[in-house]
């Protein structure tokens, strides 16, 4: 047996050794409500994998489910969690090659038949599953989960497996929003929210050769946006709209057929902004999600002669590039999660409903 094949089976044989029926994880009973509770693992249909969680990411997604703000399609109660890396441990052929395997679980999972997967909007199917949402999710010691779209890593290179958590939703999200907008070296990209997502998008931007300008109404947020290369910083309490264009189109000597400008705050303050900030032939990407309605003049995209569109998370497709931006250090994750035990989800879910703002993402450990 060769040395690859023998790390191979060893990997297998104590993932398997792992393997129990009883999971634990922390179920959404109503809003505001969250419990940890048992629970029983099903066997795995056969286009399914169950998947031992390393770590799973709590984002402002997650915060709407638990107020009731945003509905869950599976009804209560429901397991929360869609950013989630882990061991794959238990899942019958084809996938049973995937044992013992490093995953990350793409937080949109297609399923690869309609005519939307067809013709390449994946990320748009109706009849997707988003852990959290549409199925149990990763606040948990397992998750079941469609298998054809798990992105194994061969590698860490360095990174700890629960951090790349993240990269299901916090990192890809703004990526598919770049490729979207195609944004290009010497562009002008302006990310309003570097939060939980624009944080990755500012970086993504710059490894792109994008310059960049970050608004958000934090200034510690805007800070480390400056640390990440941003060219510009604003908060909007201090400059409005108007003389944020004034001052962009002055400074960056960029066509405004180049001006990318992102939405990822998701609330109805950034998405007004944003579309204030509309400029002839430039490009608008709604990312972040809110219920509230903004109120904006609709007319402005056709007297700016202006594209406008939205992006919802990230086709599987694009997750290799993102995982080796992320491997390489092109993306840094590690500095931007803090990780918690299974145990401090209730109190995290009241401290964050409760509008407690976080330097780094929450990344929950089940062991």
């Amino acid at each position: 047996m060769t040395t690859g094949a023998y790390t191979r089976r060893r990997a297998l044989d104590e993932e398997q050794a792992m393997w129990k029926r009883t999971a634990r994880g922390v179920f959404l009973v109503e809003p505001n409500r969250v419990e940890i509770r048992d629970f029983e693992l099903p066997d795995p249909a056969s286009d399914e994998a169950i998947v031992r969680v390393a770590g799973c990411g709590l984002c402002h997604t997650d915060i709407s489910f638990y107020t009731g703000a945003v509905k869950t399609r599976h009804p209560l109660p429901l397991i929360l969690g869609h950013e989630i890396s882990g061991t794959v441990a238990h899942a019958s052929p084809p996938f049973d090659v995937l044992i013992g395997h490093r995953v990350i679980v793409p937080a949109v999972l297609p399923c690869g038949r309609c005519d939307l997967c067809e013709a390449g909007r994946d990320n748009a199917c109706t009849a997707q599953a988003m852990p959290g949402n549409h199925i149990h999710g990763g606040f948990a010691t397992h998750v079941v989960v469609p298998a054809r779209h798990l992105m194994p890593l061969e590698f860490l290179d360095g990174h700890r497996l629960p951090d790349l958590a993240v990269i299901a939703d916090a990192v890809t999200t703004p990526y598919q929003a770049l490729k979207r907008a195609r944004v290009q070296s010497g562009d002008l990209v302006i990310v309003i929210g570097v939060g939980g997502i624009g944080t990755f998008g500012v970086q993504i931007a710059r490894a792109l050769g994008a310059q960049v300008a970050a608004i958000d109404v934090a200034d510690e947020r805007l800070a480390q946006a400056d640390a990440l290369g941003a060219q510009w910083t604003f908060n909007p309490r201090a400059i409005d709209a108007k003389t944020i264009k004034a001052k962009l189109l002055a400074d960056t000597q960029v066509s405004t057929a180049r001006w990318r400008i992102l939405e990822m705050s998701g609330t109805v303050a950034g998405q007004e902004l944003a579309w204030a900030l509309l400029v002839p032939a430039s490009t608008l990407g709604v990312i972040g999600f809110t219920m509230d309605r903004p109120e904006i003049r609709l007319s402005n995209l056709m007297a700016f002669d202006a594209v406008a569109f939205g992006s919802w998370g990230c086709s599987p497709r694009l997750y290799p590039e993102v995982i080796q931006m992320a491997l390489s250090r092109r993306i840094q994750i590690s500095p931007f999660v803090e990780p918690h035990s299974l145990d401090d989800a209730p109190d995290l879910f009241t401290r964050l409903a409760n509008g407690e703002h976080r330097a780094k993402r929450p990344v929950l450990l089940p062991y």
